[in-house]
């Protein structure tokens, strides 16, 4: 019996673990700055453009939306509905002298692109040194 009950416990808590990350879910994000340009991708798979809202202010891009997913399905007397939501809120600093005003936003299967001019940053080499 406490063997019966373990599992079940293993089950129920997988179970409502994914219940909660659904509730507080943040998309996957690629960020990438390459010859003038800051480039955000996120992973939005199931939404449209009407359910993403991209903001841009001088030192960050926030991108924020909501999920609804809703599944009924009704066979041989049997009917089951399935519905999860979740919203997401996520910010992306900027570098100092991002041209926000020429931001542009590109949504395509799933995907938000969007891309910014942003100073080219210059960077040196250090040198690590051993420490004895």
């Amino acid at each position: 019996m406490r063997r019966f009950s373990e599992e079940m416990d293993r089950t129920f808590g997988r179970f409502f673990d994914r219940e909660e990350r659904e509730a507080f879910w943040a998309p996957a994000i690629d960020v990438t700055q390459n010859n003038g340009q800051l480039k955000v991708h996120a992973d939005l798979p199931g939404l449209k453009p009407e359910d993403v809202q991209v903001e841009v202010s001088d030192d960050a891009l926030i991108l924020r939306g909501e999920r609804k997913y809703e599944h009924e399905e009704k066979k041989k007397g049997v009917y089951r509905s399935e519905r999860r939501y979740g919203q997401f809120y996520r910010a992306i600093p900027l570098p100092q002298g991002a041209k926000t005003e020429e931001a542009k936003a590109q949504f395509k299967n799933g995907v938000l692109e969007v891309t910014l001019p942003v100073p080219e940053q210059k960077s040196r080499q250090i040198p690590i040194e051993s420490a004895k």
